[in-house]
């Protein structure tokens, strides 16, 4: 099964407020696993992720500001 989450060509401001939205969920995720975890190795894991996540945002960020009026954005999750 594929669920269709983002699909088409948006305004470089809304690429940028979805990719937003989208990667502040799945920070918050991390943030609510470090707060329910006592296994220090978990914890530095999903503290990686927060930082490889932050990182991709602003590189997104740069890229759309740079590519002008109009982004394709694709999002899809993979059920097996």
């Amino acid at each position: 099964m594929v669920i269709h989450l983002i699909k088409g060509q948006f305004p470089g401001s809304d690429a940028i407020s979805i990719i937003t939205q989208m990667i502040d969920i799945k920070i918050k995720f991390q943030e609510a696993k470090i707060e329910s975890s006592h296994n220090e190795e978990d914890i530095k894991m999903r503290e990686n992720r927060i930082k490889a996540l932050q990182k991709e945002l602003h590189d997104a960020r740069k890229l759309i500001h740079t590519h002008g009026d109009r982004i394709s954005l694709h999002s899809e999750i993979y059920l097996e």
